[in-house]
């Protein structure tokens, strides 16, 4: 009977062991290698081509933390601080203090508050198995499962490894965790910097991490074991003060940080230069400060290296009245005004369609399209005469640029846009018709820089490179050397374009630089791009919303901002890039004085010493005005007499005449008016022979 009494004692024992050691068994814990290889930040990180960070991005809000930082790039003050305050003897003990349990359970037996006894093996092992740490989780059950998950931690892991662990695992201040996030966020600073202050008050938050100031002072100043505690107070204060700007995160390209920073844990190195980062930021802010928030709100530039497509500095946006800070401006498409007229000439040129020196005829013209009328008119509302080419270009005449359009044609151009890079001209040549002569396309500033850069490369192109890692491709060329040269040597003339901007504007820089500025419909976009003979500089400035500018002229928003990056570049070759083969230079002279006699240069085998406008008996005989498809409406207060409408004639019209419908009105080369009833009529210019060479269509109303 003992016998068998002792036998179910003995197994009521046993069971009673198996199911206190299944009620507390611990869960199984990863190795320090495997949480090392498991642990992602919250951040991204961005670096210059140098290597020095210019940038980070939060992509994981779940909680903040960085990198994690090994234990030796961890001031040591702020391990010691720690250990002191939290856990003693945590170098003696084997995951668990019983030391300071006992002393725990004697305070509670005294009615005292007892001091936590949990060790750092014990908070590692809580942070690696959230269930040993859920709330409410305090029963003698819990604390005996992280006892035993502590103890089993020591048997694998180092107590490096696991003080490490602790340093990078524990919350501090809001959704800071880490010793990394704490350290920047809190203290502006690297983990391996800190002092003894900020060891004191990074442990001080421990026990509580939402503490008040005053507390954790209070807390730091006992730790600290000095009398001295005014200071901790400031300290506490401006610790959790508001969000603070720091070196260490200089915040130089935000929004190419959006752009590329869309993992947790990325480190991009890109082509950036932050020096150069810092010159054209600074620039840009100055002009936009300058020109006011009711100007022009928004602005931005970058910098491209001619040789390697490297872009080398990055402005999306820097504008402190912006109410669209957000908005990459440098990546987003706008309309691009008169920036697409270089590749307009270059592809007249190249085909030997115009020289530099052909003479074009800057006058009223009102062209027919499909969707009425199309009548282009320059920036200051003016017309020229007769001018050069070269004028035309530099000085940024509209009227010329269009019937230079009709010369190469709407298709063609478009094709020879896209094969430049502007990849927003998705549509065919009639969607933008006669007016993508004055950049009715959509463009970004990215696209602009690099299309430019090809005129600067020979006429060669190849996309740009915004990391170190981007490939790089072999470039391809999109017009001829030689056009190439002569478009930039028209843009880097400043007396060709005195007439239009004078010439001491802010085009004018001390070496040799092509440039072009832009202003689009409405005034809502102003460009300046051009180059020196290593780098090209682009700017735009306007307002990201699309509302118009005020006051702003070509010259006077973008254009200073372009001059002070280039000037900051440093000084280039004076006598620009050498003239390839298939150039010729000769001295000219125009007939009637249209423009001053100069040197110019043509493709070889196309040059000139005299240059003279067409005669009136070598163009084809037109009617010029009215323009086919207009509409007009009669007045019924105003006498018929009084609302007749004169017919210009072009070309040598001596032996046509002018119908009107049926009814012939009269000799072409004399002065004809006529007047028509409601409906739509035809006006035709009939030769001697009755063939009709020209005729136009018009609408009375």
């Amino acid at each position: 009977m003992k016998q068998r009494a002792a036998l179910v004692g003995l197994l009521v024992l046993i069971l009673a062991a198996v199911g206190f050691d299944w009620a507390t068994f611990p869960p199984p814990l990863p190795g320090y290698a495997q949480v090392r290889a498991a642990w992602k930040p919250s951040e991204a990180w961005l670096y210059d081509r140098h290597g020095v960070l210019i940038d980070s991005a939060r992509v994981n809000f779940a909680a903040r933390r960085l990198a994690w930082v090994p234990l030796d790039r961890i001031a040591p003050v702020v391990p010691t601080t720690v250990v002191a305050a939290e856990d003693a003897r945590f170098r003696s003990h084997g995951g668990v203090d019983w030391l300071a349990i006992l002393g725990s359970v004697g305070a509670r037996a005294k009615g005292e508050r007892g001091r936590g006894a949990s060790t750092l093996s014990m908070q590692v092992a809580a942070f690696l198995s959230p269930t040993l740490a859920m709330p409410g989780a305090r029963g003698w059950r819990d604390k005996l499962r992280q006892m035993r998950a502590a103890r089993a931690l020591e048997m694998t892991w180092s107590k490096d490894q696991i003080l490490e662990a602790y340093l990078n695992l524990a919350p501090f201040r809001g959704e800071a965790q880490g010793i990394g996030a704490a350290a920047l966020s809190l203290f502006g600073k690297t983990p391996a910097a800190m002092a003894r202050d900020d060891a004191l008050l990074l442990t001080a938050l421990l026990p509580d991490p939402q503490a008040p100031a005053p507390r954790i002072a209070a807390r730091a100043c006992r730790l600290g074991g000095t009398g001295d505690c005014a200071r901790f107070a400031s300290e506490a204060a401006s610790m959790l003060g508001p969000v603070r700007t720091l070196a260490l995160d200089p915040g130089l390209a935000p929004h190419l940080a959006d752009r590329l920073l869309t993992k947790p844990g990325l480190r991009i190195t890109t082509t950036l230069d932050a020096a150069l980062q810092r010159t054209v930021a600074a620039a840009l802010r100055r002009q936009l400060l300058g020109l006011g928030g009711s100007r022009a709100r928004d602005g931005s530039a970058v910098v491209i290296d001619n040789a390697s497509g490297d872009v080398l500095a990055y402005v999306g946006g820097i504008g402190g009245a912006s109410t669209a800070p957000a908005v990459d401006a440098a990546n987003a498409y706008r309309q691009a005004g008169s920036t697409l007229k270089p590749f307009l000439y270059a592809q007249a040129i190249e085909r030997g369609y115009l020289t530099p020196a052909s003479v074009l005829d800057d006058s009223p013209v009102q062209l027919d399209t499909a969707s009425g009328l199309y009548v282009p008119q320059n920036y200051d509302r003016g017309f020229k005469g007769h001018v050069s080419v070269r004028s035309a270009l530099a000085g940024s005449l509209n009227v010329p640029a269009v019937r230079t359009l009709l010369l190469v044609g709407v298709e063609p151009f478009r094709d020879r846009l896209w094969d430049t890079g502007y990849r927003g001209l998705v549509e065919d040549g009639d969607y933008y018709g006669f007016s993508l002569a004055l950049g009715s396309a959509e463009v970004t500033l990215l696209e602009q820089a690099d299309a430019y850069r090809s005129l600067a490369n020979s006429g060669r192109w190849s996309p740009l490179r915004l990391t170190a890692d981007a490939p790089r491709s072999a470039p391809r060329p999109v017009t001829t050397p030689a056009a190439a040269w002569i478009v930039a040597d028209m843009m880097a003339d400043p007396n060709a374009r005195a007439a239009t901007f004078g010439l001491d504007s802010a085009l004018r820089l001390p070496f040799w630089t092509a440039v072009k500025t832009g202003t689009s419909k409405g005034m809502r976009d102003n460009w300046c791009v051009g180059f020196s003979r290593r780098y090209t500089v682009a700017v735009w400035v306007g307002n990201v919303e699309g509302d118009p500018m005020r006051a702003v002229s070509g010259t006077s928003g973008a254009a200073p901002v372009w001059r002070d990056v280039m000037l900051a570049l440093g000084r280039d070759d004076d006598q620009g890039p050498p003239m390839p083969a298939g150039v010729e230079r000769r001295r000219i002279a125009f007939a009637d004085t249209i423009e001053q006699p100069r040197i110019e240069y043509f493709l070889r085998g196309t040059g000139q010493s005299l240059i003279a406008a067409a005669p009136a008996t070598a163009r084809r005989a037109r009617i010029v005005n009215p323009a086919s498809g207009s509409v007009y409406a009669i007045d019924p207060d105003i006498p018929a007499d009084r609302q007749r409408l004169a017919i210009e004639t072009t070309g040598d019209v001596r032996a046509h005449h002018v119908f009107l419908d049926n009814r012939d009105l009269g000799p072409a080369a004399q002065q004809l008016l006529f007047f028509a009833p409601p409906g739509r009529h035809r006006l035709r210019l009939v030769d001697s022979t009755g063939r009709t060479a020209d005729q136009v269509i018009v609408t009375i109303r």
